[in-house]
């Protein structure tokens, strides 16, 4: 066999393909539009689309399927499991068209495929069986069958596998209900209408027994699969062996299972499936599934074997030398499925774009099959299965230790899993002490509590932010993001004892609700909105206890803009760029890279910092301006970088700072649109960089620049433009930033003039205030009218340019070469100066950002002096 086609997509395609590449021989992929992103895809030799069909349907259509594998020459089709896996006319028409069908024949997957066959076979090989009818005619037969079986019964289609076409009746309205609804499921997703009653086991395992035969009457069979934990028939955790299993039994199941399987000299890979009463410790057979299990890894793990390459080598007439030389099952092995799906939201599906998706080293005993990577869209039309995490050990203890440390170390971000539930499920004492692992632990047993908050409404604009945001990126534009009002939110996390950079919720307008589901501690700071615990009224600026179960309700606004809530140890999300916070525009960071919606759920880190929660005295909560009062908003800028007389007249400049501004309503985190007077321009023109006099070449702008477009004055903030061609005449201070997040339309600006020195003063004031919390916050300096923002002037020569150092606040420096013509000189000088920057080093330059014809560079203020 030279070339072997994969029917089939996820997860079992890739680990198909990895054992042909092993082998020699050549893979083929089949994918649909929807999986065009899909590991499978790139793992594959060849790949092929399949076209003309639904994404949803596209992997049935056998037709296609085998026309693919024509025209690819290959010389086998293997099915892997679902799809087409078990349908007997499909490999029928594989044997027709002398493509060899890897797995057991088409006559043997007819018979175990529709159970009422397969029971008349298990009664033939004299293996126990659970009382059953026959293939029903209508609803009043079903009700007839189910009166003379006694309920609890399954209603169950004979052509059903893996879970589906089956659902659990209690008593006669259940079976009424659900009738019509399983015979159409069946006919749709099974192409067989046929169903049957059979007795339910209320206090069943699931054990199966793997087996492998030769087509020629031997069979092997292989150490039991326990499969009981499931939910709504479709199974989470498998282990091998089963625990607290008599040997009595496991060699009565192994043995019904060869002598089943021997009846029909059965070819291949096979799983035959039995229900262990609990109770009577009596077997039933259940059915045969005639293909390859999702769980055959921890078969492979305790063996040491492969049985796809098994599988491919009884289809090529070569020899297994391990079925001779059969290995001996060393040790345990556990299995459990990462699928899409939200515990909390009754295990729906889960759709969206996994951003995130990290997985610890595979080992000999760590193993993981699955077909996603980063970026990848999850989609409604296929199983939400993931990825499957094997892990093996000498002994079950030690097989679950290993089995919860990789658990721990997988992290997945951008849509809902049971990931979280896996965890506790495989810590849960109920698991480890080996209790009630029964068909109903998972309904009955275990019950999962997630470790987070809910969000039952989802406010205006809330997002998570970070502080200081998304440092470093600015050259390539990509903003620092972060909370708009960095002092209410560094101060909401020494509250509660987090560093003061930890994840927190910004909450903008008006605020969600939002349900927590443990106990912790929150603060909650900034703007003032009408907030609720269960209904009382709670204060800000204040360390609160939440109980779990409690409801927390944030209303409208009453002044300021933003309000901040921190919980202890902050949110589990993926740093994206070195930060958790969102970039809304960019479709980064935080959750899903988007703001919260109603439904989301926000898992907490375990609370790792050392800093103990601190109190803040009454005085020293800020004060916002009252709008009602005319109050005004007092923020310190810096003159620069682009000022007087260059740009704009000394006259405007006065005007500036002497009158009030006004904010627009067209504001938010991209920029602070104000309004007031028309500026006074001393040029024309722009020059070379456009017609206005306010174009400049683009530069780099420092965050809290007060940039004209044209006439109309914009703050830049923390998810504003990087770079732009238009003129900032002044930068609002590093302290005094956090005010803009707290202005909302309609609110009235002061600006006034500070001194660099003044400023920097003012911030180390404000951090000793965040990190003690124990002296007043910095007042504002008296009005320094200080215009100078040319620091330093290089005048041109015959063998430089004209340089110019300009002011850009009190953390940035914008150097300017030439005058405002265009030359491709001044780019690589620039270009030159970077890079000897970057060599160099230096302590406290954070960025180094490059413009058309001009270099900002971005310094800590605490390290550099400009």
């Amino acid at each position: 066999m030279k070339s072997v086609l994969i029917a089939n997509r996820g997860e079992i395609a890739v680990r198909v393909a990895r054992t042909l590449r092993r082998m020699g021989i050549e893979s083929v992929a089949i994918y649909s539009e929807a999986d065009r992103n899909s590991v499978h895809v790139r793992v594959a030799d060849r790949s092929i689309e399949l076209k003309g069909f639904p994404s949803s349907e596209i992997y049935l259509q056998s037709q296609l399927i085998i026309d693919i594998a024509k025209e690819e020459k290959v010389d086998g089709i293997f099915p892997g499991y679902g799809f087409l896996s078990e349908n007997a006319e499909f490999a029928r028409q594989c044997e027709k068209e002398g493509i060899c069908f890897i797995g057991p024949t088409s006559e043997q997957i007819y018979q175990f495929g529709l159970k009422h066959i397969s029971y008349e076979l298990a009664c033939e090989a004299k293996i126990p069986v659970l009382p059953r009818s026959e293939l029903l005619n209508d609803i009043e037969d079903a009700k007839r069958q189910a009166l003379r079986i006694e309920y609890p019964i399954m209603l169950k289609s004979t052509a059903g596998s893996g879970g589906k076409g089956m659902c659990q009746c209690w008593n006669e309205k259940d079976l009424e209900n659900v009738y019509e609804t399983v015979q159409r499921s069946a006919q749709k997703y099974l192409q067989n209408d046929g169903l049957y009653v059979e007795k339910y086991v209320e206090h069943g395992r699931h054990i199966e027994i793997q087996i492998f035969g030769d087509g020629k009457g031997f069979v092997r069979s292989f150490v039991e699969r326990d499969c009981s934990l499931q939910r709504r028939n479709q199974k989470i955790v498998e282990e091998s062996p089963a625990t607290n299993l008599s040997d009595e039994i496991r060699c009565a199941m192994s043995n019904a299972a060869v002598q089943l399987a021997s009846l029909v000299k059965y070819r291949s890979v096979g799983t035959v499936e039995f229900i262990l009463d609990e109770k009577s410790k009596k077997f039933y057979f259940l059915e045969v599934n005639c293909r390859l299990q999702v769980e055959h890894p921890i078969t492979e793990m305790i063996y040491g074997i492969d049985l796809v390459e098994w599988m491919i080598k009884l289809s090529s007439n070569e020899q297994i030398e391990q079925l001779k030389d059969f290995p001996k099952p060393i040790g345990c092995a556990i299995e459990v499925r990462l699928c899409s799906e939200n515990p909390l939201n009754d295990f729906c599906p889960s759709t969206g774009k996994i951003y995130e998706i990290k997985f610890p080293q595979t080992t000999k005993n760590i193993r993981i099959d699955t077909w996603i990577c980063n970026g990848i869209e999850i989609c409604s039309f296929y199983d939400s299965l993931l990825a499957k995490i094997i892990v093996h050990g000498q002994n079950r203890q030690e097989t679950i230790e290993k089995l919860s440390f990789v658990l721990q170390q997988i992290h997945l971000y951008g849509i809902e899993t049971n990931l979280h539930f896996l965890r506790q499920l495989i810590s849960s004492n109920f698991f480890l002490n080996e209790q009630n692992l029964s068909l109903q632990f998972l309904t009955k047993v275990f019950h999962y509590e997630p470790k987070g908050i809910e969000i039952l409404q989802s406010g205006t604009f809330t997002t998570i932010q970070d502080y200081p945001g998304r440092i470093g990126f600015w050259n390539v534009g990509i903003p620092p993001s972060g909370p708009m009002d960095h002092f209410a939110f560094r101060i909401a996390n020494r509250l509660i004892g987090n560093e003061e950079n930890t994840s927190a919720l910004e909450i903008t307008l008006h605020g969600p609700q939002i349900r927590f589901h443990q106990s912790t501690t929150i603060a909650i700071t900034g703007a003032t909105m009408k907030i609720t615990l269960d209904n009382k009224s709670i204060p800000l600026w204040k360390q609160i206890f939440v109980e779990k179960g409690q409801i927390l309700e944030f209303g409208k606004l009453i002044d300021g803009c933003r309000t901040y809530l921190a919980v202890r140890g902050g949110f589990d999300v993926p740093s994206y760029l070195g930060s958790q916070s969102t970039f809304v525009l960019g479709q980064f960071g935080g959750f899903a890279g988007r703001i919260l919606q109603s439904g989301d759920f926000l898992f907490l880190n375990s609370p790792i910092s050392n800093e103990i929660p601190l109190n803040l005295p009454m005085e020293f909560i800020p004060v916002y301006p009252n709008r009602q009062k005319q109050e005004k908003w007092s923020i310190a800028v810096l003159h620069g970088p682009h000022g007087s007389p260059d740009f704009f007249s000394s006259e405007f400049i006065h005007e500036f700072l002497q009158s009030t501004w006004k904010v627009h309503h067209n504001s938010n985190r991209l920029g602070i649109r104000l309004i007031g007077p028309k500026p006074i321009w001393t040029r024309q023109s722009g020059g070379d960089a456009g017609l206005h006099p306010s174009n400049i070449h683009d530069c780099q702008y420092a965050i809290g620049s007060i940039n004209f477009t044209g006439d109309s004055p914009v703050i830049l903030t923390q998810d504003g433009p990087s770079l732009g061609g238009f003129v900032c005449p002044f930068t609002i201070i590093q302290a005094d930033l956090w005010k803009i997040g707290q202005l909302k339309p309609n609110d009235q600006i002061q600006f006034y003039s500070i001194s660099f020195d003044q400023a920097l003063t003012l911030e180390k004031q404000q951090n000793h205030f965040i990190s003690t919390l124990s002296s007043p916050a910095p007042s504002p300096p008296p009005s320094l009218q200080s215009f100078q923002c040319i620091l330093k002037e290089l005048k041109e020569t015959s063998t430089q340019p004209r340089v110019v150092y300009r002011q850009a606040g009190d953390h940035y420096i914008l150097i300017e070469y030439g005058s405002m013509n265009l030359d491709l000189h001044h780019r690589f000088r620039i270009h030159f100066l970077m890079e000897q920057l970057e060599k160099e080093k230096i302590q406290g330059i954070q960025e180094i950002s490059p413009g058309v014809s001009s270099l900002q560079i971005h310094f800590d203020g605490k390290i550099l002096h400009e």
